[in-house]
């Protein structure tokens, strides 16, 4: 039997919200202004994210970033391996995608590989200009050539290490965590 042990609190609520508002600092500066941005949350945690990201660039910026909703079920490699009839959710994109500026926005990135499903769900919807990243976590382990534009924090992990992200809006609580699979 595998058993999830929680070992560190690597942020707390105002450690995510600091990392946030750096981001959005970030954004603003490498994109000078937020003229033609969408922001792009994947599912499930990247989504509140990207309108927590949102608010924050309207708390500097005279203008509010759109949001939008990705599901990437069906462009996942693993696609097989998930269920017999997996569950596909809305992916709804404010405007049209074509010619702007979108800036992904998950919690975790790990592999690679949602971050790869993400980019072919995208394109499938539209021409983007360019396609940034943004991550509140960057846990190494990639198995794919893709890297982050904006990181909240960097966090070398072992492989049997679990990141949890939690966030208020889903799970009540507010806090990233390290969590060790251990087998009893």
């Amino acid at each position: 039997m595998t058993q999830l042990i929680d070992k560190t609190v690597l942020m707390d609520k105002q450690g995510i919200h600091r990392a946030l508002t750096r981001i959005a600092h970030e954004i603003i500066e490498k994109n000078k202004g937020v003229q033609n941005l969408i922001l792009v949350g994947i599912r499930t945690r990247g989504v509140p994210l990207a309108k927590r990201l949102s608010d924050e660039i309207a708390n500097i910026e005279p203008a509010t970033v759109p949001v939008g909703t990705l599901d990437i079920t069906l462009y996942r490699d693993d696609l097989s391996t998930l269920a017999y009839q997996p569950l596909v959710k809305e992916t709804k994109l404010p405007c049209d995608i074509t010619k702007k500026t979108i800036i992904l926005v998950d919690d975790v990135l790990y592999t690679g590989r949602t971050i790869r499903a993400a980019l072919n769900a995208l394109t499938d919807l539209g021409r983007p200009h360019a396609i940034q990243l943004a991550v509140l976590i960057d846990r190494g382990h990639r198995e794919l050539p893709i890297r982050a534009d904006y990181v909240g924090k960097n966090v070398p992990t072992a492989a049997a290490e679990i990141i949890s992200v939690q966030l208020d809006s889903i799970d009540n609580n507010e806090q990233v965590i390290i969590r060790e699979s251990k087998t009893t």
